[in-house]
């Protein structure tokens, strides 16, 4: 069966993370991790044919908040967006995967000596959030919402950079970096330590620009070995 067809088999297959609390109708900000979760977990594979009716179909919502939250992940190089055509899942792949890495290398090296200068507490706090439920999800074996968690993790650091045309930048870099995992580094639970980034956001509370420098290159390299790219 293709991805997406059966209007009941998406009901059972995607509608399974529910918005516990949740008062009112579904946000772009609510449905976003959702389907990008289904991405990365493979239940919208990157040959799968969906539209935006089945997209709401499945979630319950409407075209319109489905077509922004496909705008956002277009932005984000993860969903190909053609006029005339289906929405469909980018699929980098590994000399792809090697050159974004690249690139996040030397990106991530200033951006986290930046975020070293003045963490604010709110900011520090709000990063080992992430790292909590990052935690979580891996105890759980809820792999796709843990990719997204550590690519949100390396976010919110470049954000406390403040720079914000290098944190542009690492954004365009971060969604696929999670999509090459998510088809490449099947077989392992643990995408990314959480430890890693534990340590990450201790050197950084610290100040200490050359052992985070130092930690994040160590982080990478760990990414790159599991994606067999190095």
């Amino acid at each position: 069966m293709n991805t997406l067809v059966s209007h009941q088999h998406n009901r059972n297959v995607l509608a399974a993370l529910p918005l516990p609390g949740r008062i009112g109708k579904p946000s772009v900000d609510d449905i976003y991790p959702r389907i990008f979760d289904a991405i990365l977990e493979q239940r919208i594979a990157p040959a799968s044919r969906f539209t935006e009716e089945s997209l709401g179909d499945v979630f319950g919502v409407s075209r319109s908040i489905i077509r922004r939250v496909l705008a956002r992940l277009s932005h984000q190089q993860v969903v190909i967006l053609r006029p005339n055509h289906r929405p469909q899942v980018a699929a980098p792949d590994l000399e792809q995967t090697r050159q974004i890495l690249h690139a996040r290398r030397l990106t991530e090296q200033t951006l986290v000596r930046l975020a070293c200068k003045t963490p604010q507490p709110q900011d520090l706090r709000r990063l080992r959030e992430l790292v909590e439920q990052e935690q979580r999800c891996l105890d759980r074996g809820e792999r796709g919402p843990a990719i997204r968690l550590s690519g949100e993790f390396h976010l919110q650091l470049a954000a406390m950079a403040g720079n914000a045309p290098l944190a542009q930048f690492l954004g365009s870099l971060v969604p696929l970096t999670s999509l090459a995992l998510a088809r490449h580094e099947i077989k392992s639970r643990r995408h990314c330590a959480w430890q890693e980034h534990l340590a990450i956001v201790e050197a950084v509370e610290g100040g200490n620009a050359n052992e985070a420098a130092r930690l994040m290159d160590e982080h990478l390299d760990h990414l790159e070995q599991k994606l067999k790219i190095k």
